[in-house]
This record gives structure tokens, C-alpha cells and sequence, in this order.
């Protein structure tokens, strides 16, 4: 490892790499380290001291001397100069002893021979007799500790003999900070460092700057490499957006690149989440980008920018396209560098709709924020609900902002539709309650918008290809659209005309990354394109929009046929020398031809192959021969889990141009979801409590856990694992879930862990469902019975403090009225007040 490279090293390496192993003296962990006498290596001082007892009493008794001398003239040495500190480690296996002549020995701990010391203070000598030490070899042969690492599987491992790594500790304590959000001062847990150490004696606490430090280290490592990925990959697609954080008061700016491995992988990775200074316009956007950009070396390869439909993205990305056309550097002609988030117009198309029912929604808003703003409230609304043995949900709460929580609010209320006015009986403050009409109005819009909720949930996936499958989506809603503009309600068409002009707005023109997205996916080829134009478009545009998307095909796809010549004419070139030559001594017949390198005719005759095999134009093209072949018919039941990946996987040595292309326009998200769900990440890393966090802090952090996630092959929940197995016991387990969230809040929480755990096992669980009931109840009872009891004793308490109280203030006044000359009170009556 180069000189200032970040890296995890090991010990024994410099104390200049970044990662110090000095540790806070003050810790009390520390000082338990130091009492047990465990070093930095995990040896007791006993163990090191491991030779001859014999030598070992002598060793004392040449140092209890030297101890004596010194002692009896104490300013011997007072003026002589300091000697240095010596820093080799074989000292700990030799000793500096003075024989009876007064000469300077040097002595092996183990065998107690003895060597003159070196005047030089040379140690190679030592090192040499410790290799050949008996008593050193037969010593250092202790008994190994076995580890076990997992391999693929749970039930897969190698086995290997367990050596203590300090430097891979530290680094997964790296990753798993990053990974769970960590503050850095969870390393410095009294309790967390307690149960490391229970766990493994070698253990040393890591502080929060450490922490830190190690951080920042595996963030540099995983950008160094991700750079390098980088390189060998063909096209790049970014997703950007902006965020102002309430905590900090600043903008922020996420950007996320998207392409497809060697082994057809969908991969998305954070490059960087930093601070944009105001004001946020389209040329400081595009600055940012362009920076971000040549950062990271792609701005050769950024093949489309998928934002939202803010202002000052349209100035942003027009200038960045112009700035690549000047460079010759922008893909597919710019015809789809600008993609625009489809789940945010759908968003904006639905809100129009929403604000033609505002009433409606309005209502039923109400009466949710009502009801969930008391327990007591929610409590009672529950109970009518069991009554009527209705659904076990509970009420939503919408965001005015996000129409899918409006659709997930009305759908639920309209599940309790009789509950609302029964409630109303018991709390006539309650007057949020729906008609018939209205609830029949609430029916018929949950039915409208329940197929919008579907479309996003589809596209809005950071796992899988979302571009092929917006086509079909968006014809849905065309169709949908043109069905209620007809329809009987008039509430119903004015929604439909609303979110129909929106719909013209962004989507009349032809968009040509979903139509070629769908041609490529092998379900579809060019039927989607004629299937659904039609209706999405006049009959003439439809003919129209066919064509120019055919026509735009064929152009994206010559460019990968030049490219294609140009790459292979570029290796033949240069690996001629070296595919096509071979050395061998015996090909020479001599050996005076040893080292020369001899062309075979194999050799000659496979690199000719090589360079011509796809210098000779075929018949037709990859293109040609894919729209030629009838479309992949998907078996019964699984069109919905076919993987488009693993198809073009299968078939990229039959399309070897095509699936490149392929790769790179399906790689293209058409939604920003990708960096939406990263503020939701800063938003829990950025809380109120780590507010002064700086922004370079923020995005190694972000950007780490992104790297780390996927260094792992985890996902974000992935990490959870399931304790109960099978469907029987998954369903005895969230009975078991439910009934200790409810005494979660009592203070009779850790009786009731006590009183199920003991009695129920895993064999048994089985059985808890039908027993949860019951259990339940008497748990009740138990707990109403504590709090009645306890309330009785409050109450005691009080009425006793009351009384202390007015007894304590009535003997004042009367030790007053007593000592008062004034008023010329006999002591006598005073008694008999007092008395009474």
C-alpha cells in the first residue's frame, strides 16, 4: 500500500496510517485491561515470561542487585546521559544480564544461553538463535482456537485456525456505523464495550474519533474502487435532486448513478450528497453536476439525467447538453438525455384530480385527525369496529402532498363507514361524519385512483428495470382517462378532464426512452408500440410517432455498430503481438533459439479469425433478426416475475451488439425515486441531535452506507432475520408480537416476558394462537388489579399529606395566637382549641 493511502492496517504496521491504536487512559475499560494484564497482542505478562523457572529466579536475582546498587548511590547515574529506549521486540525474548566479571551478557529467556552484547546494538544475531531454539519452537507451539466463517450459505463454512485481526475489527466497526446510521459515540457504550469484552479478552475500546477516522478511511477505500468500476463500465445514468434540510437550514443535492454489471445486475450507487449554496439556480445546478461529474471521471459516459420538473432542472440540464454536444460527448444523439420523473407528473396529475372532490376529502380528513388525536377516542372507535367484527386496521392520516397517502386515507376510512356515525352517538362533540352520498362519492373515487396507486407502486422499484414497463403503464392511464371522461358522476369526469389536461401536457409529445425501453423487452418488440399508440395518440400522430420511433432505433442502434468496429478493429491492433505469438524452446528444433518467440499457424490463422469475424456484414443485423423472431411467450402465471435481465444475459452471444444496447437504455430509471429515499437516510442521520454535523461528515456517511450496503449485498431491512419459520409458527409469533406490545406501556411488562417465555417454548408455539386469548385476559386482570392497588395507594398518600399539612399549619397558628401579648389569650383555651 502506497504512501498516504487510506487502508486498514494490521498492528504491527506504522503508527502514522490513520488508524491510531491509542486509546483513552481515562476509560474504566481501559483500566480493566491494564488490571488484567492483557496487552495490545491479547499476552498476560505470565504468559510472556513462559522459560526456564531456573532462569527466570536468576534474571530476579541480577535485577534485584542491579536494584541494590542503585539504591546505595542513588546520584550514580544523575548526570550521565539518558540511554535509548529500546524498541525492538526481540527483547522480549532476551534479557540483558552482567556476569560475575562484570561483562555485559546478553541472555535467551528459553534456552539461557548467553551472547556478548553487541556494541553497535545489532539484534540480527538474536533473531537468527530464536529460528533455531528448541525451547523458543516448542514454547510458541500453543493449542489454536478454530473459527468457523460462512461461506454462500448458513450451512456452508471453512474452518481455519482463529487469529485476533485488530485492523479487520475495526473496519467492520467502520461498516457497521455506516451501515445502522450509528452516532460515533456508540463505540464509546459502557455496556456495548462490556459485552465486546465479555465476548473476545483481546478487545480494545474504539473512541468516537477513531470511529470516525475509520469512517472517512472506508468511505476513501470504496470511492477508490468504485472509481475504478467505473472505468470499465459503457454508459452511466444519473438521478439528481434537491433538498433542504429543516435541522441544518441548508440545500442539499443528491446524485445517484444507475448502470448494469458484467453479470446483468441492476446496481444504483450514491456518488455524492453535498451542500449546494443559494440560490439554487440552473447554472449553479449544472456547475455542481458538472464538478460531481469530472469527480468521478464519467463525464464521458453520463448517458441521461432523470430530475423532476422544477424550473431550474430545465436550465440545468439544457445547458449541460449543450456543453456535451460542444464535446462531443453526449449519447444517443441527446435525444433522451432529459428524463423527467414520471412518478412526479403523476403525482401533479393526480392532485388536480383530487381538488375537483376537495370537499369530500376534506371531510374525511377531519374526522381521522380527530379520532387518532386521542387515544381514548381511538380506543372507543375500535371497539364499535370489533363490534361489528370489521377490519383490525387503523385510520391513516394523509400528507396533503402525497395523493398515494390521500388514496390510502379515503380507502381505509371507507372500510369503518359504519362506524362513523355509531361513534358520533357516543361523542356528539364528533360532527366529521360523512353522508351516504358522500360516502358513496368517496367509493367511486378510491375506484378511480386505486389503478394511479398500482401504476406508481410499479415504477417507482430501485431493484429492477422500470423503463420497459412505463409504456404499457401510461397506455393504461390514457385509457383509463378516456373510460371516465364518459362516465354517469359528474365529479367523476371533472377529475377526469383535469388530470387529462395535465396528462397532454408532458405526455403528448412521443417519448422515445419508454417506446425503445418496450421494444427491447423480448415480451413486446414493436406490438407495444403499435398497440398502444393508437390510443394514446390522434390516428395520424399515432402513424407518425411509429415511424420516428423505428427510425430512432435503428439510428441509437449504428451507433453501437461503429462503436462496436472501432473497439474490436482497436484490440485486434494492439493484442496481435501478443494472442498470435508464443514462445517455445522445443518449436525451434535447438536450444540456441531458447527465448525467441515463434508464431505458430495456429496462432496466425485464429487471430485472422478474430479480426475478420466481425468485419464480414451478415445478412441481416442483430436488430433485424430480434424484431424478426416472434415475441417471448411467458408460461402461465409468471409474466409478472419474468427477469428481463437474465433473457438478454442468456442471449448476449446470439445479439452481440444489440444487448449492449439493451444494457445501457435499460439501465435508465424514469423515476427519482432513487435519490428521494436518500433524504429519508439524512433525514434520520441529520436528526436534531447531530444538527452541527458537517456536510463532508453527512456525505461520507450517506454515501458510505450506500457503498457498504452493496459491498455486503445487503439491502436496506435485509439485515432483519426471521425468527419463526413456516406458516403455523409466523402466525404464533405476531400473536406473540401483539399481545407484548400491548403491556409494553405497564409497568408489569417485565412480569408478563417472565410468565409467557417460561411457559411457552418453540415446540409449543403451535399452540399460542389458540391460547393467546385467554392469556391475554387474565394478563388484563392482573394488571387491572396492580393499578387499582396502586391508584388506592396514590390516593392514601394524598389525603395523608393533606391532613399532615393542615395539622402542621394549624400548629403554627396556634403557637402564633399563643406567643402573642396582644390578643391576651389564656393557655387554657388555647388547649381546648387545640384539643378540639
Amino acid at each position: 500500500m502506497s504512501i498516504g493511502q487510506p487502508g486498514f492496517t494490521s498492528q504491527e504496521q506504522d503508527s502514522c496510517n490513520p488508524f491510531s491504536f491509542e486509546e483513552s487512559s481515562t476509560s474504566p475499560l481501559m483500566e480493566d485491561i491494564d488490571q488484567d494484564g492483557i496487552d495490545v497482542g491479547g499476552i498476560s505478562n505470565d504468559e510472556r515470561n513462559n522459560g526456564n523457572d531456573e532462569g527466570n529466579n536468576e534474571n530476579v536475582g541480577n535485577e534485584a542487585n542491579d536494584t541494590q546498587n542503585e539504591d546505595a548511590d542513588p546520584h550514580k547515574h544523575a548526570f550521565q546521559r539518558k540511554p535509548r529506549k529500546r524498541t525492538s521486540t526481540i527483547w522480549n525474548d532476551f534479557e540483558e544480564v552482567v556476569d560475575a566479571d562484570g561483562s555485559k551478557k546478553v541472555k535467551c529467556n528459553y534456552c539461557l544461553a548467553k551472547f556478548n552484547m553487541p556494541s553497535t546494538g545489532a539484534t540480527t544475531q538474536f533473531h537468527r538463535h530464536l529460528k533455531r531454539c528448541t525451547q523458543h519452537q516448542l514454547a510458541s507451539k500453543k493449542q489454536m482456537v478454530l473459527s468457523v466463517e460462512t461461506v454462500a450459505s448458513d450451512c456452508a463454512g471453512s474452518i481455519a485456525n482463529f487469529k485476533y485481526d485488530r485492523a479487520k475489527v475495526r473496519e467492520l466497526a467502520a461498516h457497521m456505523t455506516l451501515y445502522h446510521e450509528y452516532p460515533f459515540m456508540q463505540m464509546e457504550d459502557v455496556i456495548f464495550n462490556k459485552f465486546m469484552r465479555a465476548n473476545t479478552p483481546y478487545w480494545q475500546k474504539i473512541t468516537r474519533t477513531t470511529i470516525k477516522n475509520d469512517c472517512i478511511s472506508a468511505y476513501e477505500i470504496e470511492k477508490k474502487k468504485l472509481k475504478t468500476f467505473f472505468k470499465s463500465i459503457n454508459k452511466v445514468n444519473i438521478t439528481t435532486d434537491m433538498w433542504k434540510l429543516s435541522n441544518q437550514k441548508i440545500g442539499y443535492m443528491v446524485v445517484t448513478g444507475h448502470f448494469i454489471d458484467s453479470d446483468w445486475n441492476l446496481q444504483k450507487r450514491v456518488l455524492n450528497f453535498f451542500h449546494v449554496p443559494p440560490p439554487h439556480s440552473g447554472v449553479i445546478v449544472a456547475d455542481a453536476l458538472q464538478k460531481c461529474f469530472i469527480e468521478w471521471g464519467i463525464e464521458d459516459k453520463v448517458s441521461t439525467i432523470t430530475v423532476d420538473n422544477a424550473r431550474y432542472n430545465d436550465v440545468a440540464l439544457r445547458i449541460l447538453k449543450d456543453n456535451f454536444t460542444l464535446k462531443k460527448k453526449v449519447s444517443f444523439g441527446g435525444r433522451i438525455f432529459h428524463v423527467r420523473c414520471c412518478a412526479h407528473i403523476i403525482n401533479l396529475l393526480v392532485q388536480d384530480g383530487i381538488k375537483e372532490v376537495k370537499g369530500i376529502v376534506d371531510i374525511v380528513r377531519e374526522g381521522v385527525k380527530y379520532l387518532i388525536a386521542s387515544d381514548a377516542r381511538m380506543i372507543q372507535f375500535s371497539d364499535i369496529a370489533k363490534q361489528l367484527q370489521l377490519s383490525s386496521k387503523k385510520l391513516i392520516l394523509d400528507c396533503p402532498t402525497r395523493w398515494n397517502s390521500t388514496y390510502m386515507m379515503l380507502a381505509t376510512a371507507l372500510e369503518f363507514r359504519e362506524v362513523f356515525p355509531r361513534y358520533q352517538d357516543r361523542d356528539p362533540s364528533f360532527i366529521y361524519v360523512p353522508s351516504v352520498e358522500d360516502w358513496v362519492k368517496v367509493e367511486h373515487v378510491c375506484d378511480f385512483l386505486g389503478t394511479f396507486n398500482v401504476i406508481t407502486n410499479i415504477i417507482s422499484g430501485t431493484e429492477y428495470p422500470t423503463a420497459n414497463l412505463f409504456l404499457s403503464e401510461l397506455w393504461r392511464i390514457k385509457v383509463l382517462l378516456n373510460e371516465k371522461s364518459v362516465d354517469d358522476n359528474e365529479f367523476i369526469r371533472a377529475m377526469a378532464s383535469m388530470m387529462k389536461a395535465k396528462f397532454d401536457k408532458y405526455w403528448s409529445e412521443c417519448n422515445l426512452l419508454m417506446a425503445i425501453a418496450g421494444i427491447l423487452d423480448p415480451r413486446y418488440k414493436m406490438i407495444i408500440v403499435n398497440y398502444c399508440f393508437p390510443d394514446i395518440y390522434p390516428e395520424a400522430e399515432a402513424n407518425r410517432n411509429i415511424v420516428t420511433v423505428k427510425q430512432a432505433l435503428y439510428e441509437i442502434y449504428n451507433e453501437y455498430v461503429v462503436t462496436h468496429a472501432a473497439t474490436h478493429t482497436a484490440q485486434g491492433e494492439g493484442g496481435q503481438g501478443t494472442t498470435t505469438e508464443i514462445g517455445s524452446s522445443s518449436a525451434s528444433g535447438g536450444d540456441h533459439d531458447i527465448g525467441k518467440k515463434i508464431v505458430s499457424g495456429s496462432s496466425l490463422i485464429l487471430g485472422h479469425v478474430s479480426r475478420t469475424v466481425d468485419t464480414i456484414h451478415p445478412s441481416k443485423s442483430d436488430l433485424d433478426i430480434y424484431l424478426d423472431e416472434s415475441a417471448f411467450i411467458c408460461p402461465d402465471g409468471s409474466a409478472n416475475k419474468f427477469d428481463i435481465m437474465g433473457w438478454w444475459k442468456a442471449n448476449t452471444l446470439k445479439f452481440r451488439i444489440l444487448s449492449k444496447m439493451a444494457r445501457d437504455i435499460l439501465s435508465i430509471p424514469i423515476t427519482s425515486v432513487a435519490s428521494e429515499s436518500t433524504f429519508s437516510a439524512g433525514g434520520r442521520v441529520i436528526d436534531p441531535y447531530r444538527a452541527s454535523l458537517l456536510p463532508k461528515t453527512v456525505q461520507v456517511l450517506l454515501c458510505g452506507a450506500n457503498w457498504v450496503r452493496a459491498l455486503h449485498g445487503l439491502k436496506k431491512g435485509s439485515e432483519g432475520g426471521v425468527l419463526f419459520k413456516g406458516n403455523l409458527r409466523g402466525r404464533a409469533a405476531r400473536s406473540y408480537e401483539k399481545i407484548t406490545k400491548r403491556m409494553q406501556r405497564l409497568k408489569t411488562y417485565e412480569l408478563l416476558c417472565t410468565d409467557i417465555r417460561s411457559q411457552k417454548t418453540l415446540d409449543h408455539l403451535s399452540n399460542l394462537r389458540q391460547k393467546r386469548v385467554a392469556e391475554t385476559r387474565v394478563l388484563l386482570h392482573r394488571i387491572v388489579l396492580e393499578q387499582a392497588k396502586l391508584q388506592l395507594m396514590c390516593v392514601k398518600r394524598e389525603i395523608l399529606l393533606v391532613l399532615l399539612t393542615f395539622v402542621y399549619a394549624f400548629q403554627m397558628c396556634v403557637s402564633f395566637v399563643s406567643s402573642n401579648s396582644l390578643l391576651h389569650t389564656e393557655k387554657s383555651t388555647t388547649s381546648e382549641l387545640w384539643n378540639s
